[in-house]
Formats: structure tokens, C-alpha cells, sequence
């Protein structure tokens, strides 16, 4: 009989929760370990470049304190990967943080293991010099110049690192930015948790039975339910090709898999691939300070003005360029200026498939991002006053075009980021560039 394994993902996301009765239940039925993905890039690039994680912390503590718990029971571990949310050493001392409070608060004792993935400017500046990081589809343009200017980089860790954790004996393993997959080791199924379940009321748990053929993917909510197709269509979540899954250290083939019902819960999955590659290499991501942003929100109901709207706007634009520049002294090219237009193509932009859009009011979305946030507060007004009178050729008098939800209009966001790099590093070792801190509480 070929050896067996259990795992567990408690869900998607560690801040977005589970049902507490689904991860006691699995844990009772037998699993291996509990895994649980904290962080992706889908959010943009504000939390790499700003050091800040995305989920509340209370909540954070709450997931991790009944993994921790029915884990420590079970005598298993549990692997949390890319802590945070974007897995920057912020990310990863705030996720080790609350683990160090909550063992204090209830007098827990392991070996805990926490492995950094940011990156120095150094190291990654040396590696670029040696030709070891190269470019993914699409990147921006990485130079030694703006290597410098970002404000960080991680490297998306594979299995390597974590298994050297598990051999070294810890118990609670919190890595930097990982991959999903490497938490499980074991394809994509349980990457978001419940995500692979026909109708995933909530986030929740997914329990997976691992065997040298295959895998047995069953959820342990009794309201959840896996069917071959539910399964099967997760291969395409976040994937380009949902047959060949590209990981550090090769490709998974899903062309031969076959999705089978064991019953109106539980779905069989066997039949796939690794194909080793020649190279390792782990993708770097990286975020630098775009600038800082002020918006407005407004809405129109004006049916002439709709009727033209891209003129409005347009003739707006060129309006509002040189009213900034004779007032604030200000250039064009010192700010963006940007309008979104929910109702007309906001969301597909020059990508949208439908031409015109019937309806009598749009939501419009005012974004000025500037090098300080003064200067885009100072922008923001001249912006949104002027388009509220500004005037189409059947308008006569003064025509009020924009409806505020909120006074005062204008609204401070803070600082904008962008992703700096989407490349790979090439490794001679896959732990090479991640540092493990061992530690027992």
C-alpha cells in the first residue's frame, strides 16, 4: 500500500478566516499538517512597496491561533507562506509577532521557524551584474538605476525551504513570499482552500488525502461539496495555460488528469506530471514609489453630456493642463491625471468589447497622482471645480455637472506603488537566497 498524506489548508487567505468547527474536524480526522497561503500580488503592488499587511490583525491572530492550537494538539505542523500578504521581512516580523503573543498569552511551546525572502539591493544588484536574472512577460524595464530606487524586493520561495525547516524540526514554519503551491508541494487544488468547491459559500477549509497516484480532494464543511468540474476549473484560477503549471523548480503537466466523482462530496484527481526543468529559478518581485494620489468621486446624470462624453472629458483634460500650470506654476508632465468611468469601460478600458453602454447615470472616478501629497491635494481641487462647470455646446449659463457623495470631495489616498520587476533568478541552490531563523518558544 503506498504511504499516505493529509493535508490541510485552512483557506485562501489567512486574513479572510474559516469556519473554526471546519479545521477542528479535519484535524481530527487525521491531517498531515495545516497549510495556509497569507499573501498574493492580485492587490497590486502597495503592500511590498509600503511594508504594510493587508489583513486586520486581530483577525490574523484569531486564524492563527486555532491553527497553532489544533495543530499542537495533533502533533503536527503548520506551514504559513508569503506571511503579510506580500512576504517582505515587514510581513513576515508582523505575522512572527502575533505567533510570539499568542504562544505568551497561552503558554504554547515549539520550534518555530521563520525564513526571510527579501532581497538587498546588493545581492539582487550582484546577481544582475553575473546575468542570472532575466526578464518574464511582461516586465518593466530593471536597470541598475532603478534597482536602486525601489523600495523592496522578495523572492517567491519554492518547496526547498520549507522542507528544510520541517527536517530541522520546527513546528510553526512562516515563510516570506512563497509560492501557494510550495506550502502543499502538491499541485494547485489547494492553494485558496474552499475556492476548489462547487459553490464556496465563505471561506473555508479543504482537506486533501495525498498518495504516490494522485489525490482525494474533499472539503471538511458538510455544506461544501468538490465536483470533477469545480475541481478541474481551478486549474485555470491565475493561470495562463491550465495544463502546464510553471513552479520553481519545473512544470506540472495536467494534460493526461482525470477528475473522478467518489461521491457527491468527494472528487479523485490522478494523472499528472512534474516535469523537472533544467534551471532553477524563483521570481523576483519588486515595488518603488510611484508618487502620492488624491481622488474624487462623482456622479452624472446629464443625458447631453453623456450622450459625448469622451469630448467632455477630452476637452476637459486640456482645460485643466493649463489652468494648473498658469495657477500652481505646475507642468503636465509632473502629475497624471487620470479619469475612470464606471458605467463606460472602466474596468476593460480600450479593451471592452461593447461599444456603448445604455444607461442614465455613470459613476466617475477623478486620479491625480503627484510627487508629494501637497501637490496632488493642491491639484485635486482646481480638477474636480473645474469639471463641475465645465461646459458642453449645448449647455448656456452655468451647468453644474458632477454629483459629490462626500464633502469635502477631494479625498488623500497616500502613497501609489508599482511592481519595479517580474523576473526570475537563476539558483545554483534553492535555499540560497532565503535566511531561516530557528527559534524555541
Amino acid at each position: 500500500m503506498s504511504e499516505k498524506l493529509k493535508a490541510l489548508a485552512a483557506t485562501g487567505n489567512l486574513s479572510t478566516g474559516f469556519e473554526e468547527e471546519s479545521l477542528v474536524r479535519a484535524v481530527q480526522q487525521g491531517a498531515g499538517f495545516v497549510g495556509c497561503d497569507a499573501g498574493t500580488t492580485d492587490s497590486g503592488p502597495y503592500y511590498l512597496g509600503s511594508g504594510n499587511p493587508r489583513g486586520p490583525r486581530e483577525g490574523t491572530k484569531r486564524n492563527l491561533h486555532i491553527m497553532i492550537r489544533e495543530a499542537l494538539r495533533a502533533g503536527i505542523p503548520v506551514i504559513v507562506g508569503s506571511a503579510g500578504h506580500a512576504g517582505g521581512r515587514p510581513h513576515l516580523e508582523w505575522t512572527i509577532e502575533i505567533i510570539k503573543e499568542l504562544a505568551r498569552e497561552n503558554g504554547w511551546h515549539f520550534k518555530l521557524a521563520a525564513i526571510d525572502s527579501e532581497i538587498t539591493k546588493e545581492d539582487l544588484l550582484d546577481a544582475f551584474r553575473r546575468g542570472e536574472v532575466t526578464p518574464l512577460y511582461p516586465a518593466p524595464d530593471l536597470n541598475e538605476g532603478t534597482l536602486r530606487q525601489a523600495e523592496r524586493f522578495v523572492a517567491m520561495m519554492g518547496i526547498e525551504p520549507i522542507q528544510a525547516a520541517l527536517s530541522s524540526g520546527a513546528q510553526v514554519v512562516v515563510a516570506g513570499r512563497c509560492s501557494d503551491v510550495a506550502i502543499y508541494a502538491a499541485g494547485k487544488i489547494l492553494e485558496c482552500g474552499a475556492a476548489s468547491a462547487a459553490q464556496r459559500l465563505y471561506p473555508d477549509c479543504m482537506a486533501a488525502e495525498l498518495d504516490q497516484e494522485g489525490f482525494t480532494v474533499e472539503p471538511p464543511n458538510p455544506a461544501l461539496r468538490c465536483t470533477p468540474q469545480s475541481v478541474a476549473a481551478h486549474t485555470l484560477y491565475e493561470n495562463a495555460d491550465p495544463y502546464y503549471l510553471v513552479e520553481s523548480g519545473g512544470t506540472l503537466d495536467t494534460t493526461a488528469v482525470q477528475y473522478e466523482a467518489l461521491s457527491d462530496r468527494a472528487v479523485r484527481v490522478r494523472g499528472s506530471r512534474f516535469v523537472a526543468s533544467e534551471k532553477y529559478t524563483v521570481r523576483i518581485e519588486g515595488a518603488a514609489l510611484a508618487g502620492f494620489r488624491s481622488i474624487v468621486v462623482a456622479g452624472i446624470r446629464d443625458p447631453l453630456l453623456l450622450r459625448q462624453l469622451d469630448k467632455f472629458l477630452s476637452s476637459l483634460r486640456a482645460v485643466i493642463n493649463r489652468k494648473i500650470e498658469k495657477s500652481l506654476k505646475i507642468s503636465s508632465n509632473a502629475y497624471t491625471l487620470s479619469f475612470r468611468v464606471y458605467g463606460w469601460n472602466a474596468s476593460l478600458g480600450p479593451l471592452e468589447p461593447i461599444s456603448h453602454v445604455e444607461g442614465h447615470e455613470i459613476g466617475l472616478i477623478i486620479d491625480v497622482v503627484a510627487s508629494s501629497q501637497s501637490m496632488a491635494a493642491d491639484i485635486l481641487p482646481l480638477v474636480w471645480h473645474t469639471g463641475l462647470h465645465h461646459a458642453i455646446p449645448e449647455h448656456e449659463g452655468l451647468i453644474s455637472n458632477f454629483a459629490f457623495p462626500f464633502s469635502p470631495p477631494g479625498i488623500d489616498v497616500g502613497p501609489v506603488y508599482r511592481f519595479c520587476a517580474n523576473h526570475v533568478w537563476e539558483l545554483k541552490d534553492p535555499c540560497e537566497p532565503f535566511r531561516m531563523n530557528m527559534e524555541n518558544l
